[in-house]
């Protein structure tokens, strides 16, 4: 984490993770273990899990159970059995469509990883190295709903990637259009996740709703906000490919782009290379140093390497190049259960933090 350790106001927050189980949920755990912001009072699952401790309902995936969650009760996930003002949500979306808007209405503020809610016109899908600002229309959606909390959606985990690498590309010159294909981790999956005999020595090329996921969320993301408590799409097209591959984390992009104004390699790498993200995100405890690193050597990004740059919370991009069709092809990696999942929810949760609209 960075060094803003002094929480705004002095206070610190208590949180709550829906879905705290899964592997999702898991990470919400790891990353939150000594935040300086908040503190996990309370963790909740499906009913299966409710009324055991979490050590014993959780089959942990990844280093040591932080001690301090170990004997937590798993609560049911309703409004009533978890009373935390700040709810990580890493529900499916199968359950999230219909719990979030309940712990909304009860005036929670739910920062959210399903899909439900992305698209709605009045909740604001925020990668938030790119697009914290979208932010703002959550006044607007208290009022068209009625809610005294909120919900927050990050994106779609490959989207996340692409998003972050693209950002500085298409306020410099313009997104037109946009061919990319992914090679996904199996981790994006979940637990269990792909079969190993599925997946080892093999690559799946269908992901169940990822290619519409990521070409609708891309243009909501990079556009902006259009001065009504809405959303103005970026005006590019998106084609995607997605495939599954025997990787453990780690999200790669391939992507090919077309501009509004076409860009040599070197203003290209300018751009890149100069990018901080918005002034607000940097300084967070979350924020990395650098959202973007430009990677030099031509056999990079690799997930095996990068995965863990800026602690997970960064985006490698290398292979910056001209392309044969369009204008510049270039690779991009990110950490898909940190800066495409669990992490994004937290740090969008420190920049309304350090706002001080965590509070309906």
């Amino acid at each position: 984490m960075s060094a803003a350790t002094t929480p705004p106001h002095g206070r610190r927050w208590p949180v709550a993770v829906l879905g705290a189980t899964g592997a999702v949920g898991q990470t919400f755990i790891r990353l939150l273990q000594g935040h300086p912001w908040f503190t996990v009072a309370e963790v909740a699952a499906s009913s299966r899990s409710a009324g055991r401790s979490y050590r014993d309902a959780t089959r942990w995936l990844e280093g040591p159970m932080p001690a301090e969650i170990a004997e937590l009760p798993v609560r049911a996930c309703t409004p009533d059995e978890v009373l935390s003002p700040i709810v990580f949500s890493a529900l499916d979306s199968s359950a999230a469509g219909e719990v979030e808007p309940l712990f909304a209405a009860a005036g929670r503020l739910v920062l959210s990883n399903a899909k439900n809610y992305r698209m709605a016109p009045d909740v604001p899908l925020v990668v938030p190295d790119v697009n914290a600002d979208h932010m703002g229309v959550l006044a607007a959606q208290r009022r068209a709903r009625n809610w005294k909390g909120a919900i927050v959606t990050n994106a779609n985990c490959a989207a996340t990637v692409a998003a972050m690498a693209l950002a500085p590309l298409h306020r410099a010159f313009g997104l037109r259009r946009l061919f990319m294909t992914t090679m996904q981790a199996v981790s994006g999956a979940g637990y269990p996740g792909v079969p190993s005999l599925d997946i080892l020595g093999n690559v799946i090329p269908f992901i169940a709703d990822e290619e519409p996921k990521i070409e609708a969320e891309l243009p909501k993301i990079l556009g902006g906000l259009d001065g009504h408590g809405g959303f103005a799409f970026a005006p590019f097209g998106v084609s995607a490919q997605a495939n599954r591959v025997a990787v453990e984390h780690g999200h790669t992009a391939c992507l090919s782009m077309e501009f509004a104004t076409r860009p040599t390699v070197e203003q290209a790498t300018a751009a890149l290379e100069a990018w901080r993200g918005p002034e607000g995100v940097r300084g967070l405890p979350s924020a990395p140093e650098r959202p973007v690193i430009l990677a030099d050597a031509p056999d990079r990004p690799q997930a095996r390497r990068d995965v863990n740059a800026g602690r997970g919370m960064s985006v490698t991009v290398g292979r910056l190049r001209e392309d044969p069709l369009l204008h510049l092809r270039m690779v991009a990696l990110g950490h898909n259960t940190v800066v495409g999942a669990a992490g994004a929810s937290i740090l969008n949760a420190e920049w309304l933090a350090a706002r001080g609209m965590l509070d309906a």
